[in-house]
């Protein structure tokens, strides 16, 4: 009774804390988050269907989580520091717009926390519970930078709660499955080129004959430069599920396979614009000041400017790992995974009002992707375990349609870390990651340069992360 009420308070307050921590954000391979535990950074998460080393197996291989036989949990933390910063290469403002700047640093650190409960309620049967942030994305841009009819700030966060079950049917082969509620959470902002829809407006005053043609560049003067700033957010929430199978080739290795499903989302939410007043246009000559005002109530009363409700469809992308895990003696251990991708159930993204009007988006056309790793583990003593590992990431986007929210390319991890065992019950993990990333190239007009200008040039990254985990075992 006592070991029963003990668990079942562990559970409620390892999933209390985990809500209110929320979902991190940061970088990933498009915005796919593979940071769901510290211990796996130690080795790029090289082998993780196959390692079943801690709970957070219930993420990487739920068939993993019986050969756990005792009640333990796993918090933590990765701290990702993204960094982007945009080079032009001859990128055009948009009409009666300056060009501005390169943006600055659009990355910026974020934490991502997880944490995992593993229960076994007989030798053969376990429950785990896991809590999660599968995608995140954040930049942001400086708000007068060159891009920002385009991005200025795109983020994205989830929220993944997965209970599974895991069950050994027989020896040396076990299976898990589960299923995932995953909250999705996303904020775009950008701005509008208000000064071109002012300027539209003159050319009927003129052929209305009340403004003269040679007042006309004075008129369409005083709006140079105004802009329309341009909020977008959405949430919803869905579910989806998780399986794999784990088989104990020889005591000393054994083979993972794992596969979570794709998750469809229906956002809702609102687009808001701050569109200038009268009061910010230019000096104007009192005979033309009544115009200027008359075309900003006009441009402020169009259908295109006007805040309300919106909708958007997106559908994360499925995964499927193989991986394996040796121990080639008492000292060394090595692993390796294969990890594929579905990105291509994104080809783009539409922000679409209630009426049916498309209010804005992107077209991706992303393709499916493999990432592929290796690692070791170097076990010192009986206390200490040194850990490194190297993996390839594939990106999803093109040079053709990559966009300035999502300036991802392929990526190279070289990684790090250290196990130590401090008693039966208590064992911590550091560990620290490096991403080499591929310049990727932009060159991008929105479909209307006149409204967006081009941003043609390309972006410099690299990622640091830093993680730490403890877990407690239970007696």
């Amino acid at each position: 009774m006592t070991k029963h009420f003990t668990r079942t308070r562990v559970a409620t307050a390892v999933a209390g804390i985990a809500l209110a921590l929320g979902a991190g954000q940061a970088f990933g391979s498009a915005f796919g988050l593979q940071t769901q535990n510290a211990s796996g950074l130690g080795h790029a998460y090289a082998g993780g269907a196959a390692a079943a080393e801690d709970v957070s197996t219930i993420f990487y291989n739920p068939a993993g989580l019986v050969l756990l036989q005792k009640t333990e949990v796993v918090m933590s933390a990765n701290v990702i520091c993204p960094s982007a910063k945009f080079q032009d290469s001859g990128s055009k403002a948009a009409l009666y717009q300056p060009l501005g700047g390169t943006g600055g640093e659009a990355g910026g650190c974020a934490v991502v926390p997880n944490m995992y409960l593993g229960v076994p309620f007989t030798d053969k049967w376990s429950f785990g519970l896991g809590i999660n942030a599968p995608f995140g994305l954040e930049t942001e841009y400086d708000s007068d930078w060159l891009g920002r009819f385009q991005a200025i700030k795109s983020k994205l966060e989830t929220i993944n709660v997965n209970p599974v079950l895991s069950w050994e049917p027989t020896r040396n082969f076990t299976i898990g499955a589960g299923v995932s509620w995953q909250k999705l959470k996303a904020e775009i902002t950008k701005n509008a080129d208000y000064a071109a829809l002012f300027a539209s407006q003159v050319p009927g005053l003129v052929q209305a004959g009340k403004v003269s043609p040679a007042d006309a560049p004075t008129l369409v003067g005083s709006a140079y430069g105004l802009q329309s700033a341009v909020k977008i957010t959405g949430d919803d929430d869905s579910w989806g599920w998780n399986a794999g199978i784990l088989w104990q080739v020889t005591p000393q290795t054994r083979i993972g396979a794992s596969y979570r499903s794709p998750i469809k989302y229906n956002a809702t939410g609102t687009i808001e614009f701050t569109n200038p007043t009268a009061a910010n246009l230019g000096p104007l000559p009192p005979t033309l000041a009544p115009y200027g005002a008359a075309i900003v109530a006009g441009v402020n009363a169009n259908p295109l400017l006007a805040n309300g409700p919106i909708n958007a469809s997106i559908k994360m992308p499925e995964t499927a790992n193989l991986s394996i895990y040796s121990e080639l003696n008492k000292d060394w251990d090595v692993m390796a995974d294969l990890q594929y991708t579905g990105w291509s159930s994104i080809q783009q993204f539409q922000v679409v009002r209630d009426t049916g009007a498309v209010a804005g988006g992107y077209t991706w056309n992303f393709r499916n992707t493999w990432r592929v790793a290796a690692g070791v583990n170097y076990h010192y003593n009986d206390k200490l375990i040194f850990r490194g590992g190297v993996a390839y990431d594939q990106t999803p986007t093109n040079d053709t349609d990559r966009t300035p929210g999502l300036p991802d390319n392929n990526r190279t991890w070289l990684a790090a870390g250290v196990h130590y065992h401090f008693s039966d019950q208590w064992q911590v993990d550091l560990a620290y990651a490096h991403e080499f990333i591929q310049s990727p190239s932009i060159d991008q007009n929105g479909g209307n340069p006149a409204l967006y200008g081009l941003i043609n040039g390309s972006v410099k990254e690299q990622v640091n992360i830093v993680g730490a985990q403890v877990k407690y075992v239970f007696k």
